[in-house]
């Protein structure tokens, strides 16, 4: 997401009144500024020979808080997508000098997160916590072209700093059950049966030095739930935590509420000036894909109920429209929001720590130019236009909230929609218990480009492929379009299976790979509490390697993760043994006990308790007479 290198016009505004209405038909409406005054850099450097040495000191250290002020920059895109739908990409990035991190002098960098580095000599990591499925037929290209999506659950790279593979092993167990603590999530679980050493599908992104000591393991979490507890720790990573910037618009309720949703953390070294001044770089962001009309709910009434019949626009064209039958009549205009109402809350002014340099814009919005944006805010501002006036980015200040309203609008023009470089889709096929077979779908939308690409599956070892069965076709040409191929087999409990293709496919083709595959045969106690939904199997990554992008981000697209069932045995049958056996037991001892304790007799074996009733009644009578008598 090139946004910071545009040519672009700067307009500031004067945030006193209440709402200031940006359309594009009156770009001119506010005065314009210039920044740059030629003679003033002259006109410092003369008088900066003829300074005291406290001045210069004084001066120098004003730099250095400049340059301290500028390790960290913050920014929000805003970018329509159809079907009613939001696009809304976090991100933050923050800068420590590599002689400050190896002192332990943490500034922008979290120490939490920096000790871990250190003490699992970890060079540069990459931690993936994602939810939900992109849906790029709908919505075009990814967001940073894949490079900060994972798959779903957790997905975790890293290039490690040992001597040896079983080193390198041990430090990356101490890195992920550290990281396990910080983000509260299951990261332990990826040991060696989770864990491979990708050859093809991943290339480091920072500057390394010592190259040939760094090995890099790969680890995923396909059936891990992400949820706030995983939210809060990565917020507390931030130096405005979730108090000020664009980083006080992030809820939990909000987060988890939306389409698809993906948290990324990249850490690297960076290097500048021929490898004179390294830094360390850590990246943290955040995209989510809101559903409008489902994020404009109310949190205290979520539940949507219709609108009575008289407050409903009907399509009268229809011949069933009657007076008690309405179908809704398609406006054809975007829907109105602001980020108060998809978020819950405005902005809350930017962060203090923000770089306040040239291209300080904190919040970007990608609309047609016909698009009516309003400014809700209190406090100063700066709009800046760029690409043809598709792309209006706001220079915010600090401590006054901030919103942007778009009201609803009938849009005679759209934006440019990118396709994707490839299109991906994974699936199981086959029946029964004992084997089965995956199906791969990969398709180039382009009418001139070639694509080379690599494929990497991570397979669990219960889930044995048959290599001789891979079987790769292109719809355009009988030529096999594998250049190379990597394999380890799995073993028992001890490894997955790791594969890795580079293929090439032509312009306009469909390439489909399948193999087949077995299913292992667990112990009982292997089995997860809800074995019979099945077992999750982590998506495939796919890197592309032409076009090659201008940074060393990379292009990569992931499939969506599978369910593998396989043969679970009756975990019933032990329960209805003992409930059989109990219920045998209790009879038979009931029984036996009343055999024990108990003695039968007769009826006419036991005495009348209180004699004949009529002999009593007599007895009674021939006493009252001897009383009466008596007297």
């Amino acid at each position: 997401m090139g946004l910071l290198h545009a040519p672009h016009r700067q307009r500031q505004l004067d945030g006193s009144t209440a709402r200031r209405r940006s359309p594009s038909s009156s770009p001119s409406s506010s005065s314009t500024t210039l920044d740059s005054v030629p003679s003033l850099g002259a006109e410092r450097g003369c008088h900066a020979a003829m300074l005291s040495p406290l001045r210069l000191l004084l001066l120098s250290a004003a730099a250095a808080f400049t340059a301290r002020a500028a390790d960290y920059h913050e920014q929000l895109l805003l970018r329509p997508l159809p079907l009613d739908t939001l696009l809304a990409s976090f991100n933050f990035r923050s800068n420590e000098s590599q002689a400050g991190f190896e002192q332990q002098n943490f500034r922008y960098v979290p120490r939490s997160l920096g000790q871990i580095l250190q003490h699992a000599h970890t060079k540069e990591l990459h931690l993936r916590f994602s939810v939900g499925r992109w849906d790029a037929e709908n919505w075009g290209q990814r967001p940073w072209q894949g490079a900060r999506e994972g798959g779903t659950g957790v997905e975790l790279w890293a290039w490690v700093e040992a001597e040896s593979e079983e080193q390198a092993f041990a430090r990356w167990l101490t890195l992920t059950n550290a990281l396990s603590g910080l983000f509260c999530a299951s990261i332990n679980f990826i040991d060696a049966t989770k864990t491979i050493r990708p050859v093809m599908a991943f290339a480091p992104e920072g500057d390394h030095a010592n190259a040939p000591n760094l090995h890099l393991l790969h680890g995923t979490l396909p059936h891990e739930v992400v949820c706030t507890e995983n939210l809060t720790p990565f917020l507390k990573l931030l130096p405005c935590k979730a108090k000020a910037g664009i980083s006080s618009l992030l809820d939990g309720h909000k987060l988890f509420d939306a389409s698809f949703q993906t948290m990324a953390i990249d850490v690297r070294p960076v290097c500048h000036l021929d490898n004179a001044t390294c830094s360390l770089e850590m990246e943290q962001s955040v995209d989510m894909v809101l559903d409008i009309a489902r994020s404009k709910r109310s949190r205290a009434n979520p539940i949507p109920r219709p609108l009575p019949i008289h407050q409903m626009e009907c399509d009268t064209a229809k011949p069933y429209s009657a007076d008690d039958t309405c179908f809704p009549l398609n406006k054809g205009t975007d829907p109105g929001w602001s980020l108060h109402e998809l978020f819950g809350r405005p902005l809350r002014g930017l962060c203090p720590l923000t770089d306040e340099g040239h291209d300080s814009s904190s919040v970007c919005i990608n609309t047609p130019p016909e698009r009516t944006v309003d400014v809700d805010t209190a406090g100063h501002f700066t709009e800046t236009r760029r690409d043809s006036d598709t792309l209006r980015c706001y220079g915010l200040a600090a401590g006054a909230d901030f919103d942007l309203v778009l009201p609803e609008q009938k849009m005679t023009t759209g934006l440019l929609r990118p396709d994707p470089q490839l299109f991906a889709a994974r699936s199981i096929n086959g029946h029964g218990q004992e084997r089965g077979s995956t199906q791969a779908i990969i398709k180039n939308p382009s009418a001139t480009d070639q694509v080379d690409f690599v494929y990497l599956e991570s397979l669990p070892w219960f889930m044995k492929p048959y290599l001789h069965t891979l079987r790769a076709q292109i719809d355009t040409s009988p030529e096999s379009p594998i250049k190379e191929t990597y394999y380890r087999p799995a073993l028992d409990r001890r490894r997955g299976t790791h594969l890795e293709l580079r293929m090439v496919i032509p312009p306009s083709s469909t390439l489909t790979l399948t193999y087949e595959f077995e299913k292992a045969i667990l112990r009982y106690t292997e089995y997860p509490p809800d074995a019979n939904r099945g077992f999750d199997v982590a998506p495939a990554v796919i890197r592309v390697l032409s076009p090659q992008p201008a940074d060393k981000k990379g292009i990569y697209v992931r499939t969506t993760s599978l369910l593998l069932p396989l043969p679970t045995p009756d975990f019933s049958m032990p329960y209805n043994v003992i409930i059989l056996t109990s219920t045998v037991m209790a009879l038979g001892f009931g029984n036996i006990f009343n055999l024990l304790v108990r003695r039968f007799v007769g009826a006419d074996e036991v005495p009348a308790a209180g004699g004949n009733l009529k002999d009593r009644l007599l007895a009674k009578i021939a006493g009252i007479k001897l009383r009466l008598g008596r007297a």
